[in-house]
């Protein structure tokens, strides 16, 4: 009985330190309006786009030059390279401290999220600013040059200079560092590229190909440097030297370092969602859980009466665990994301069921209180787990197919499958295990039946 009871006290003291935690943990403003720093003011809830409000940006890549078999790679480079430029500290005053989300969105689109962010017009500016670092090299001999003139009927030089070459595999996305160096003669700023191992390889490929031959060096579709291969380089280092100024050069060494892009983008649309709204559908989302949760608790307890008041305190402890782990993970909550923990809180709700049923089945059998909870508990645990094996596998399907709404949505009620499964098996069995009635009691028949009758 002892090691019952501390049991019960391990789970009580565990439970509390868990809601300080999710209590405590969220940040405060002191009184300049900042966000107070320290470990527990460390973990807030991560809110989606549509509870927060903030921007949705969508850009569409130009894949025409692309060959069909590596758009899919593209964009995934494409993606990343986007995300390291959005999450760089230099900036965070820009696109705010929360958690910025960048996915491709069908074959050619890349879709951002910027939440808290509700003007766009400098978001969408730096992103559009991200260069497109291209090598290409001469086009062979006796291929046909094709410039069209422009409304104006004039031929730009860029263009036409840009025909005298043929694109290659070698773009920034292979790109692991760039720096500002000086010329020890001149004092011209000098920009070093170095390569990762995949560019290594392809810059030593083209400049052994074209040893004497230009290899030219664009830069968003203009060329800024067209030098000639004497040898071959293997170590996977390129120069760029051009008519720019130190502050130029600076400039362009760390757009590159925050991602040279492997094709151009266009933002194709805009969207605002205001700071107000997502305020409201939080609020509206809170009350309608606690609400809900209060009508849960008031059924349990009235129809299932010893068992349902320990199945409140295990409700309790499972929506703590689970608050904890949205922190801590930490998970992006949305309101698809928010139904998705209601709709575990129902599952957990139904596993106690099921165990109740079960003890009160083993009670009408003339079983002693004690023989039928241990006895409900374990018959109950095959159908409780063939139930949410089904949810997971659920929630499986939902997260590796759906879209980043249905994702999150699965996410959260993945998580709440497996949580529930701990609670109502674990933690309700221990609360029920202190109450050691024996015999046939009237007060323990009437405290372990249900309905509203004994």
């Amino acid at each position: 009985m002892r090691h019952k009871i501390a049991s019960v006290l391990l789970v009580l003291i565990l439970g509390g330190a868990v809601s300080l935690f999710v209590f405590k943990s969220e940040p405060k403003l002191n009184k300049n309006f900042e966000a107070e720093k320290s470990f527990f003011k460390n973990h807030p809830f991560r809110l989606g786009l549509d509870l927060s409000g903030g921007s949705y940006l969508l850009y569409q890549a130009d894949t025409s030059n692309i060959d069909s078999s590596q758009v899919g790679d593209q964009m995934q480079a494409l993606r990343d390279a986007l995300e390291k430029r959005l999450n760089s500290s230099d900036l965070s005053g820009v696109f705010g401290v929360a958690e910025n989300t960048v996915r491709v969105e069908g074959e050619d689109k890349i879709a951002i999220e910027l939440p808290g962010v509700t003007d766009a017009t400098e978001a969408v500016n730096k992103i559009s600013k991200t260069p497109l670092l291209e090598f290409k090299v001469e086009r062979p001999e006796g291929e046909p040059i094709t410039v069209k003139p422009g409304l104006d009927g004039k031929i730009d030089e860029n263009a036409l200079q840009a025909e005298q070459f043929v694109v290659t595999e070698l773009t920034g996305r292979y790109l692991k560092k760039a720096s500002l160096e000086f010329d020890p003669n001149t004092r011209a700023p000098i920009i070093n590229l170095q390569f990762d191992d995949t560019g290594t390889k392809l810059f030593a490929e083209i400049t052994k190909n074209n040893i004497g031959k230009m290899v030219a060096i664009f830069l968003d579709g203009s060329p800024i440097s067209t030098p000639v291969v004497r040898e071959e380089i293997p170590n996977g280092e390129a120069y760029i030297s051009g008519a720019f100024n130190p502050a130029e050069a600076r400039e362009l060494v760390r757009n590159l370092n925050y991602g040279a892009l492997p094709m151009t983008v266009n933002n194709i649309s805009t969207k605002t969602i205001g700071a107000t709204l997502g305020e409201n559908a939080v609020t509206a989302g809170v009350n309608a859980a606690i609400i809900g949760f209060l009508f849960v608790i008031s059924f349990l307890i009235l129809w299932y009466r010893l068992p349902g008041l320990i199945a409140s305190f295990s409700l309790c402890i499972f929506i703590t665990i689970m608050l904890t782990l949205f922190k801590l993970i930490p998970v992006t909550l949305t309101a698809a994301g928010i139904a998705g923990f209601i709709i575990s809180i129902g599952i957990a709700v139904d596993a106690n069921v099921l165990i109740f049923e079960r003890i009160k089945e083993e009670l009408r059998s003339e079983k002693s209180v004690v023989d039928a909870v241990s006895t409900g508990f374990s018959r109950a645990w095959f159908s409780i787990r063939d139930s949410n094996i089904s949810s997971i596998i659920t929630a499986l399907i939902l997260f590796w197919f759906g879209t980043s709404l249905i994702k999150g949505f699965a996410l959260t009620l993945g998580m709440g499958v497996l949580v529930s499964m701990f609670s109502a098996i674990t933690i309700t069995k221990i609360f029920l295990s202190v109450f050691n009635f024996t015999g046939d009691g009237k007060v323990a028949r009437f405290l372990f039946s249900s309905g509203l009758t004994r």
